[in-house]
């Protein structure tokens, strides 16, 4: 039996426990599909960070801020298995080392095809840029919605997580984190 069989299994026995039927119509192949979706969700495991980020490091004389904002994302959180869907505003400052723009959002894409929580999941994107490019400082910000403070619990419709993880330059100098800080909130200007 592969994997995905396994998953699909443990799903029909869920809905079952539920007090659904799994053989009528709408759910006969629910369990498959949820299988492939949850190895879709959770397929970070799958990748390692410095495979991703090594491939594109280049030597450049430059070091002012550089920043990917508005880098769409959503994971799992790990407490109910519920999504949680936002944008990750990612800066560092270049020690000798920059990487190309797209990688990034790769790197956050990684980590948040995991069972997370968003504040370990900001930690893991600022840790891994600044432990692969030795940048002199790394600013990461998140912003979630949470579809288990939406759906269940305290059921708030507009409430939004905000986590931020500093090193370096951006802990160190509040004008620097300042910058970073006002710059992600600028305008959505270019429109392509």
């Amino acid at each position: 039996m592969s994997e995905d069989e396994t998953v699909a299994n443990l799903v029909s026995k869920i809905l079952d426990e539920l007090g659904e039927d799994v053989d009528r119509e709408g759910l006969e192949r629910t369990p498959e599909r949820v299988a492939k979706a949850l190895r879709y969700l959770t397929s970070g495991y799958g990748k390692d960070a410095k495979e991703i980020l090594n491939g594109a490091m280049f030597v450049e004389d430059y070091d002012e801020m550089v920043i990917v904002k508005d880098i769409d994302f959503s994971s799992l959180c790990e407490h109910h298995l519920l999504p949680f869907i936002g944008k990750c505003h990612v800066a560092y400052l270049p020690g000798r080392k920059i990487v190309g723009l797209s990688k990034i959002p790769r790197l956050v894409e990684m980590f948040s095809r995991r069972l997370q929580v968003q504040e370990r999941l900001t930690t893991q994107i600022a840790s891994t840029i600044n432990e692969v490019l030795q940048p002199r400082g790394v600013a990461v910000v998140m912003e979630a919605v949470h579809l288990c403070m939406l759906m269940r619990g305290v059921e708030k419709q507009n409430s939004k997580a905000i986590t931020s993880a500093m090193l370096g330059s951006f802990r160190d100098r509040p004008e620097t984190r300042a910058e970073f800080m006002d710059l992600i909130k600028s305008s959505r200007g270019l429109q392509i």
